[in-house]
């Protein structure tokens, strides 16, 4: 998975804020009061963000409604997951990694291992 191109990124941030399915016509109003957008390329980009797989849609009247695939840190934890599969020796990557975050970051980094242990522990295989 590559990272998002810039027009991307903002496509994406806006529709994983809003938390809900939106029109060409709603992110380029939203996208709009911070730069000058002609309707075709936000059109163009979530057409190909929805074929790279990265957006689904469905049609409601004349419009197709997009939303993302995954969340914001479900994309983001697949980009970690690719760094990784790159980096050679993911050992040494992550102790760098490690060693560089704060107190807060790795009881985080802890709680986050701990919680993903209890899921894969339990029978069904989900938390809860």
């Amino acid at each position: 998975m590559r990272p998002f191109g810039e027009l991307e990124a903002a496509i994406m941030r806006e529709l994983w804020s809003r938390g809900e399915p939106a029109t060409v016509r709603d992110v380029l109003a939203s996208l709009s009061t911070s730069r000058k957008l002609a309707y075709t390329t936000v059109m163009t980009v979530m057409d190909n963000l929805h074929r790279k797989g990265q957006l689904d849609r469905e049609m409601s009247g004349r419009a197709w409604l997009y939303r993302p695939v995954r969340s914001r840190a479900e994309h983001t934890a697949a980009l970690l997951q690719d760094v990784l599969a790159e980096a050679g020796d993911r050992q040494e990557v992550l102790m760098h990694f490690v060693a560089d975050l704060d107190s807060t970051s790795v009881a985080q980094l802890r709680s986050a291992v701990e919680a993903a242990r209890r899921r894969s522990d339990s029978p069904s295989g989900d938390a809860g």
